[in-house]
């Protein structure tokens, strides 16, 4: 019973990260420099089943990796300080509806899982009641 518990926990921090991810890649929509140099670079979560660690079992999700896609639009803006020797700014290729896209999938993905978590309580605690 509290494996069910465990996988929609799993699932519930998994899109939380993802959901997060989503918002950091819309708040650097326009980002041009970065501390690392060069534009943002958008970020999408890559998950993968089964537990982070080798002590529970192989249910549930979890975050493998969150890579960095090195996908860049131009604007020609020759005033503009970061623009090379043709006049272009290099931004990231962010795509504000795709954003928007995922960011609904991990929401409705949360709700989902946020029911699997109440409807696993209820019955554990049915369980129990019958139990006593």
């Amino acid at each position: 019973m509290f494996n069910s518990i465990d996988i929609s926990t799993s699932a519930l921090v998994a899109q939380r990260i993802r959901m997060n991810t989503c918002a950091m890649n819309m708040a650097n929509i326009d980002t041009i420099e970065t501390p690392e140099g060069g534009p943002y670079q958008r970020r999408s979560v890559i998950f993968h089943s089964g537990q982070n660690t080798n002590d529970r079992s192989d249910q549930g999700v979890h975050v493998a990796r969150i890579e960095k896609q090195p996908v860049f639009r131009t604007i020609y803006d020759p005033a503009n300080p970061y623009a090379d020797e043709n006049g272009y700014v290099k931004l990231p290729g962010i795509d504000q509806m795709t954003e928007m896209v995922n960011m609904m999938e991990a929401q409705r993905a949360y709700e989902a899982n946020i029911t699997a978590f109440e409807v696993s309580k209820s019955l554990l605690n049915t369980s129990l009641r019958l139990l006593a």
